[in-house]
């Protein structure tokens, strides 16, 4: 057999009609017959940063979210029991404050503030104008390292539209509660809620996204796919059997995706709403939104269009009633329980929900192959909130579970307890080091974390 040391460059994309194009995973033709190990060690697949985050806190009144005991072996409690299948991959830190979202002689907007300091580190300025401050948030960071090797910096996503104008909680702007992420101090980055858009961003380019353009292949009911089958066709040649079932895995997963954004845009079409000029593609149920915005994270992530995401399950101060586990009272006005057991019951409910919801998002990197492991390998995923209780709007000992192995660099399997009010910033510090981005101080921080 004549081997050589040539190979597919790692930037190639399907290419098809009307300018569509579509980046292609990690493939062993990537990577050059008898590389030494020195070079292999030199082209291991690049760490991915998603951050999920959940609004008005996660009860633990009596211990329904953090473990009883620290270190290995300890019991999952009964709100992260959908997390126990990813023991060996996870980390649940306690003890860590975002001492920024306290009131520091500000007064109420415990929510606003949660949301504007959770990633920034900063205490924003108090205003419901265009004066709005706050940081540079760690995704940012991040980004405009990895956004030079990507062709997406980074996806801001939710689950829930909301704008960032105006006032939302005790005079503090809108911007603050609806976005995690901030290019730069006075900019705050809009959540996109619509699988459509984020699937058009990810596989379309300027040529293709115009409403006219839209609406004609959706009259046609076309998988962007069919744009490219000779391209397909020609790739299929030059790869062998793994490729080509990892290729073929992760265009049917792309197909998958497309059908159910088309399917949302078909229900919504036919289902009349009040005052609605035209239908979204954003799926009225929940959990199918929650799953699509899921799949398209970690598609970005696999075909490396990506390796920084935010996903927001809600803004600060969401009001969402959770129907699908028969919770019909507003998330946020529930928290507000004043001790009572059927409220509290409730809260629960739907803290257990987002946990079941983000064991999914685990388990989809867990199962998709990158390199020489998965996309769980080769990431770190933070999911916590920046309040602890509801009721109180504490912001210490904030619940945060990190999961992933970084390359290798974070081992799972803890639960971590820190002295109280030792910084949340000093976790961001240390997520930012193992992706390879090194920075000395952010906010309040002290030190990077110890054990991870």
């Amino acid at each position: 057999m004549f081997i050589t040391k040539k190979t597919l460059p790692r930037r190639t994309f399907l290419r098809g009609l009307a300018g569509a194009t579509i980046a292609l995973p990690v493939l062993d033709a990537m990577f050059p017959a008898l590389m030494t190990a020195l070079e292999t060690a030199g082209s291991k697949p690049p760490v991915r940063l998603g951050f999920a985050y959940v609004p008005n806190g996660i009860i633990n009144l009596n211990g329904e979210w953090k473990p009883a005991t620290t270190g290995a072996g300890f019991e999952f409690a009964p709100t992260m029991k959908g997390l126990e299948p990813y023991r060996e991959h996870l980390l649940v830190l306690s003890g860590l404050t975002q001492n920024t979202g306290r009131a520091l002689g500000d007064g109420p907007g415990d929510h606003a503030r949660a949301g504007a300091s959770y990633l920034t580190g900063v205490h924003p300025k108090k205003t419901e104008g265009a004066d709005i401050h706050a940081g540079i948030s760690a995704d940012q960071i991040a980004a405009r390292e990895f956004g030079k090797y990507t062709q997406i910096a980074s996806l801001e996503l939710g689950l829930e539209a909301a704008g960032l104008m105006g006032g939302c909680d005790s005079g503090y702007s809108c911007a603050y509660n609806n976005t995690l992420s901030w290019r730069t101090p006075t900019t705050p980055l809009t959540v996109e809620v619509d699988p459509r858009a984020v699937f058009e961003r990810l596989f379309g380019d300027g040529q293709t996204t115009s409403p006219e353009a839209r609406l004609a292949r959706m009259k046609r009911d076309t998988s962007i796919l069919d744009f490219m089958k000779e391209d397909v066709s020609r790739m299929g040649t030059r790869l062998g059997a793994r490729d080509k079932n990892k290729l073929s895995e992760y265009l049917d997963a792309i197909r998958d995706i497309e059908r159910r954004i088309q399917l949302a845009e078909t229900q919504n079409a036919s289902f009349k709403m009040p005052h609605m000029e035209k239908p979204t593609s954003i799926p009225e149920d929940f959990d199918e939104h929650a799953k699509l915005m899921i799949d398209l994270q970690v598609i970005a992530f696999q075909a490396d269009l990506t390796r920084v995401s935010t996903f927001m399950f809600g803004r600060e101060e969401s009001n969402r009633p959770y129907k699908i586990v028969g919770v019909g009272d507003g998330h946020h006005s529930i928290t507000h329980h004043q001790s009572d057991p059927e409220k509290i019951a409730k809260v629960i409910k739907i803290n257990e929900y987002h946990v079941k919801t983000f064991a999914y998002y685990v388990e989809k990197m867990k199962n998709t192959p990158d390199g020489d492991g998965s996309l769980l390998d080769h990431s770190m995923l933070l999911y916590g909130s920046s309040i602890n209780d509801g009721m109180k709007h504490t912001h210490d000992d904030i619940p945060t579970v990190l999961i992933g192995a970084a390359n290798g660099s974070l081992k799972g399997g803890k639960h971590i307890a820190y002295k109280p009010d030792t910084p949340m910033n000093n976790l961001l510090v240390s997520m930012l080091g193992k992706a390879g981005v090194n920075i000395e101080h952010f906010g309040d921080s002290t030190q990077p974390l110890t054990d991870i």
